[in-house]
């Protein structure tokens, strides 16, 4: 499975997971940003960050290790989500597993799959239908990218790899379906 793939240096991941038993992750909107918050306080030293997605019950992330420590990196994925789970569990009044096994990750192998997970992460509220632009979404990065507002998203690496911000929204508004393979998408419904 995609449980045990290692976080190496200089390496592309496309790591995401989801509530167990499909269940909720996020209640409110301070929750969303509470999971940045803590995904920034646990990893910023080890990881850059190109985009991510926060649904109700699961989220999308696209990141390179800047160290190779797997080891270290996975320990502190671990920290980070017993830190989430925990404020999670005591404001709702729940208990147990607010995460489905461990987090997923999927290494990006080649060009065709980096722009099409920056486009399926980008895109994942449009495909499960919670708006129908994308770029309407708050709790994704794609408005982080092309705004000017200080990030601690790698944009500008990002927008070079697509050959400017222009470039970036026209990928985004204007994906051709024979660009964006089915081979990419993510959906486990085990």
């Amino acid at each position: 499975m995609d449980y045990h793939i290692p976080l190496y240096k200089d390496h592309l991941y496309h790591v995401y997971n989801r509530g167990n038993g499909k269940e909720q992750i996020f209640f409110n909107e301070g929750n969303y940003d509470y999971f940045l918050r803590q995904y920034h306080k646990y990893t910023a030293d080890l990881l850059d960050t190109f985009a991510y997605c926060l649904l109700s019950n699961h989220f999308h992330l696209l990141l390179r290790p800047k160290v190779n420590d797997p080891d270290l990196i996975s320990e502190q994925f671990r920290k980070f989500f017993i830190a989430y789970s925990m404020a999670i569990n005591k404001q709702e009044k729940r208990k147990g597993n607010l995460f489905q096994r461990a987090f997923k990750r999927k290494i990006i192998e080649d060009e065709k799959y980096f722009y099409s997970a920056v486009y399926y992460i980008h895109s994942n509220p449009v495909h499960h239908g919670f708006v129908k632009d994308l770029t309407t979404y708050r709790f994704s990065s794609f408005n982080s990218l092309v705004g000017n507002k200080e990030t601690k998203l790698c944009r500008n690496e990002v927008m070079e790899w697509f050959g400017g911000k222009k470039n970036f929204i026209e990928f985004h508004t204007g994906i051709k379906k024979t660009y964006f393979s089915d081979n990419y998408i993510i959906e486990d419904d085990k």
